[in-house]
């Protein structure tokens, strides 16, 4: 008898989320991703300082001065850890550029950029890099940019289907709609708990997993920030799901069937309404979604304060 992971595989490519390298290699997950938060994390563990020591040393000698040396620092940091991750991982990998460019869109232009002469330059070709953006408006100007230059891009923070809309229309590679804290925000303002049926976080998934296929938009969906098991197995058949180890184990130690509940011919059938977006109606529709413009500015400010953070543990090496 498979398990749940076994049987979820079938359906949905399964992806690594976090920076611990030891439970990628217990999963066999095709592709992997990363944020400010699953990194500092990673690099307060002992197992992780010398990624740590390697970024200061290989790029802390420079002429710059010290906050740009900091920022070259956890560049490269970022990059030694997806270097990492790709020698374990058959797929891509995804890195996130700094949360206080969300608003920038030549910042982010740049940022990315750099993440990617910087794998280039170890021998990655960009084929197997996603650059991680918030999905603000300016965040997918960014990305249809990158797109065009062949830079693939994964949206994420991503709570809300006009959101989606902007970004499948900008043809990005890849969404990441956060399931849990969607889920989160709702439990804070009903004070109930939902069956994962019922769950507004895999709501939201499945109408964007339908709008997309429905009207042919190739960007791909990945579930991403799940809060239990039964979120995970409810949106089997998506196009990816990015699970966190704790879930991961959970999948594994299970034999319950998992049946495939998304699908590209039921989606046809829905009855999802094509969406006309420019940017005064993306921010209009966006400011209507209470949920989806707090949770956006709350991703924002919790991995800018994460960057900021790590940045603090390069001060200390400097």
């Amino acid at each position: 008898m498979q398990n749940q992971l076994e049987q979820l595989k079938q359906y949905t490519r399964v992806v690594a989320d976090t920076g611990d390298f030891e439970a990628m290699k217990a999963y066999h997950p095709k592709d992997a991703t990363t944020n400010p938060s699953l990194i500092l994390k990673a690099s307060q563990q002992e197992s992780y300082q010398h990624l740590l020591d390697k970024a200061v040393s290989d790029q802390g000698t420079s002429g710059a001065p010290q906050a740009q040396r900091v920022s070259q620092i956890l560049d490269y940091l970022l990059v030694l850890f997806g270097l990492e991750i790709l020698k374990i991982i058959p797929g891509r990998v995804s890195t996130e550029t700094d949360a206080k460019l969300s608003f920038d869109v030549e910042g982010l232009v740049a940022k990315a950029k750099h993440f990617i002469s910087l794998y280039e330059a170890h021998g990655i070709g960009r084929e197997r890099v996603l650059i991680k953006i918030a999905s603000t408006w300016e965040g997918i100007r960014a990305a249809e940019r990158l797109e065009k230059e062949g830079i693939h891009c994964n949206l994420t923070l991503l709570f809300s289907l006009p959101q989606a809309v902007a970004c499948a229309e900008a043809k990005v590679t890849l969404i990441s709609p956060f399931v849990g804290r969607i889920l989160d925000w709702h439990k804070a303002k009903t004070g109930r708990d939902y069956p994962a049926k019922e769950d507004p976080g895999v709501a939201s998934v499945r109408s964007i997993y339908h709008y997309y296929k429905k009207f042919g938009h190739h960007t791909e969906v990945m579930g991403a920030s799940f809060r239990n098991k039964g979120e995970i197995v409810e949106l089997a058949g998506c196009d990816l799901l990015t699970i966190s180890p704790d879930l991961l184990a959970e999948l594994q130690q299970s034999e319950d069937p998992v049946v495939r509940k998304l699908c590209p011919e039921e989606a046809a059938q829905s009855d999802l309404e094509k969406m006309e977006l420019d940017e005064k109606a993306f921010r209009y529709l966006f400011n209507e979604d209470a949920m989806a413009t707090e949770k956006t500015a709350d991703g924002i400010r919790r991995f800018a304060a994460d960057t900021v953070t790590l940045e603090g543990l390069i001060w200390k090496r400097l």
